[in-house]
């Protein structure tokens, strides 16, 4: 059996912490290393324990959630932030996103996406809730000279590795369905983001939803 995933849950509610540790105590990929109250413990946590996954509230005590992912995710890359908060606004989520968080889900969320987008975030993937995604697609600042001749266009192969990336899947879903490998699928995404001047594969989900090569019936709750 595959090692489990490390996750620390930081938030400022000890019932919410409670009650998502103990959801992902049933999971049998899952297990939880350790809470943390505010932003500083998460930071000190975080960088003692080491976690695969940190489970990110944004408005808690002494630092907040975004520097919190900006200083864990400084100090180290392995670790990735998935956000999870009661607020889906844009002065909240583009700071998020910036400071090196991979998802962004908002407390309405089911149990089984919480889950989900911690398996997603763990495998180098990010995860958007919906309606943060379409706040995103109005309020994301257009890429660098998209459209300009300085610009190398998107062959066949990357145009199609960027749909399936806006509708969420992973490298292996990907590879699985172009009948690739995932080396070649990583060196797609990575051709794709500098074509395109973006830094990151949630830009790039962003970037397809609002030119129209993919629609958010067709992404469901992940990015």
């Amino acid at each position: 059996m595959s090692e489990k995933i490390r996750v620390l849950i930081a938030d400022d509610h000890a019932i919410v912490r409670r009650g998502i540790h103990s959801l992902l105590e049933l999971e049998p990929d899952i297990v939880v290393v350790d809470e943390a109250e505010n932003g500083q413990q998460a930071i000190d946590k975080a960088l003692e324990k080491q976690p695969d996954v940190v489970l990110m509230d944004l408005v808690m005590p002494d630092i907040d959630g975004i520097e919190a992912t900006r200083r864990i995710t400084t100090a180290n890359a392995n670790i990735r932030v998935l956000v999870l908060t009661s607020f889906g606004t844009d002065e909240k989520v583009l700071p998020a996103l910036k400071a090196g968080a991979l998802g962004y889900l908002l407390k309405i969320a089911e149990p089984d996406e919480v889950v989900s987008a911690i398996r997603r975030i763990h495998s180098g993937e990010s995860w958007l809730h919906p309606a943060v995604a379409r706040m995103l697609l109005s309020e994301i600042a257009e890429p660098e000279h998209p459209h300009s001749d300085e610009v190398d266009p998107l062959t066949q192969r990357e145009m199609g590795v960027l749909q399936l990336v806006a509708q969420g899947c992973s490298n292996r879903e990907i590879a699985d369905r172009l009948f690739i490998s995932e080396a070649t699928v990583r060196t797609h995404v990575s051709n794709i983001l500098s074509k395109l001047h973006l830094a990151s594969r949630t830009q790039a989900a962003l970037y397809a939803l609002r030119e129209g090569y993919a629609s958010l019936s067709d992404t469901g709750t992940n990015s």
